[in-house]
């Protein structure tokens, strides 16, 4: 009933000109945020539209990886992100609030096995490795929720992840941009 979109950039694909929200522990994505167009005569209410943005840099001599840097974000692209006015619901906007929540939760994963990992010559290969599954990771947690919820509908269920979410966020709150 209500969908959501990943969408993994990296960095030098993301365009300028479409505006990008970071994930703020302080700021909660309000409708006002969702710019796209709504899709209507469907049975999708809202779609928010988040992703992981990442790239990497690296220094290596002919034998060895000397050193590397990364960027790893959660954002909201809010004009792909759009909403039925005349169907959303306060629970509906929380739903939302959550796939964005998730997004910075695999950020958050992202980082930590990054600096958990000790890279070689191969880095490029590593990094690929490790973003890809990542990405594999959140799109089925992403698809778990909206099931478990029915698309917040079970508002149970929906206040559990709320809950899961947020202590899974606590508990990676070193791993926060």
């Amino acid at each position: 009933m209500y969908k959501f979109f990943i969408a993994t950039f990296l960095i030098f694909c993301v365009s300028q000109d479409s505006p990008i929200m970071r994930w703020n522990p302080d700021y909660k994505i309000e409708w006002s945020d969702f710019k796209g167009k709504p899709v209507l005569q469907t049975t999708t209410v809202a779609v928010t539209a988040s992703g992981i943005t990442f790239s990497f840099s690296s220094k290596k001599s002919d034998t060895r990886l000397i050193d590397y840097n990364y960027l790893v974000r959660a954002d909201f692209y809010p004009e792909q992100s759009w909403y039925d006015e005349a169907r959303v619901t306060p629970s509906i906007l929380n739903h939302e609030r959550l796939h964005f929540d998730i997004t910075e939760l695999f950020a958050r994963k992202f980082r930590q096995r990054i600096e958990s990992t000790t890279f070689n010559m191969n880095i490029s290969n590593q990094m690929e490795t490790i973003h890809n599954s990542i990405n594999r990771e959140l799109e089925t947690m992403q698809n778990t929720y909206d099931a478990q919820t029915n698309n917040s509908q079970n508002r149970e269920l929906q206040k559990e992840w709320e809950t899961k979410i947020k202590q899974q966020l606590n508990k990676l709150v070193h791993y926060s941009s």
